[in-house]
């Protein structure tokens, strides 16, 4: 187990509100490291995926850096744009 699993986990049995949070706030973040991923594989920038998208910068890098909230409409569209297909798993 690498130090920062071995720092979450004992962070987690020490502190209930940190515990709470973590697993959904960590969820979102990796959906924006996912799509500004797969945005960097596409060799885009930032500016080209909001063309495509018919929106602003602002609103991609609030995405990438905060994808809380996220619509299933939005992450379609993203993944359309990138030319890669959504999908969804429930585990």
């Amino acid at each position: 187990m690498s130090d920062l699993k071995k720092y979450i986990l004992e962070r987690k049995n020490k502190d209930k509100k940190f515990s709470e949070g973590f697993d959904g706030g960590y969820e979102q973040f990796k959906i924006g490291v996912i799509l500004r991923q797969a945005r960097e594989e596409a060799g885009l920038t930032q500016d080209e995926l909001a063309r495509r998208l018919k929106t602003q910068k602002t609103a991609i890098s609030r995405i990438e850096n905060h994808a809380e909230d996220i619509k299933l409409s939005t992450l379609d569209r993203v993944a359309k744009a990138l030319g890669k297909q959504l999908q969804v798993h429930i585990a």
